[in-house]
């Protein structure tokens, strides 16, 4: 575990020398966005409800429970005014100077996307896709939000948003996406997650490269496995870290 400005400058040179960087992140990402996260002391698992989220989120409550499950998915799930903070701005830099290849998110809320990421994973897809389950018209989140009760379609088929619930199986197409991605990383930064969500955490085994970073506020099962470890705001540390970057251009 370290937050030492000499490991601060390390990142920054690694961040420099690579080209295929992969930033695999989880809801700790957008926290600094004001979007709780799940685990945590404060997170949205740790909160009471008549029922636990899991189940509530879950396939089989979708199907059984839809207007429930809309009350409670517009309620805690959805942060319509949410905004990009420092790490996707930094991640989004990174991308658009050559040095990032993709970003991995467990995020379902497109601040990524937001902030200028091009190349975003969504292992869990996203709140602002919203499909009609009968036509397969899409809708977007703003009418979602709007509506009542269960949204419908104007076939009158319930519209579901493209987030994996509980029970569902991810998206084969962006699994091989991310897999290929990790699999041709030269520095991987994983952020924000507590690496105890499968089979996303699963993925984390097919990076092939020299050098892992860990951000997190709390300890993780791959912390043993970085390289660098840092304990801390995610949005922080990526800042710090570019303004290193560019002190290396200025020295030089």
């Amino acid at each position: 575990m370290t937050d030492s400005l000499q490991d601060i400058k390390t990142l920054a040179q690694w961040v420099e020398e690579s080209r295929r960087i992969v930033f695999f992140g989880g809801a700790g990402v957008s926290t600094e966005s004001g979007i709780p996260d799940f685990r945590s002391e404060d997170g949205l698992y740790r909160q009471r409800f008549s029922r636990s989220p899991e189940e509530m989120l879950s396939r089989e409550f979708f199907d059984a429970c839809p207007e429930e499950f809309f009350d409670f998915y517009r309620a805690k799930m959805v942060a319509p005014n949410a905004k990009p903070n420092r790490a996707h701005e930094v991640l989004a830099a990174w991308e658009a100077q050559g040095r990032l290849s993709a970003v991995i998110t467990q995020n379902i809320d497109g601040l990524h996307q937001m902030a200028g990421s091009q190349n975003v994973l969504e292992l869990h897809g996203s709140v602002h896709r919203n499909r009609c389950m009968t036509c397969g018209k899409e809708w977007p989140l703003e009418w979602v939000l709007q509506s009542q009760g269960v949204p419908r379609c104007t076939c009158g088929g319930i519209v579901k948003p493209e987030v994996v619930l509980y029970g569902e199986s991810l998206d084969s197409s962006v699994l091989f996406q991310s897999v290929q991605a990790l699999e041709q990383s030269d520095l991987l930064i994983v952020g924000g997650t507590s690496l105890v969500v499968y089979p996303a955490a699963g993925l984390l085994q097919y990076y092939r490269g020299r050098r892992m970073v860990l951000i997190n506020r709390s300890e993780t099962s791959a912390d043993r496995d970085a390289d660098l470890c840092f304990r801390g705001k995610i949005g922080e540390v990526l800042a710090k870290t570019e303004m290193e970057r560019q002190q290396l251009h200025v020295s030089s």
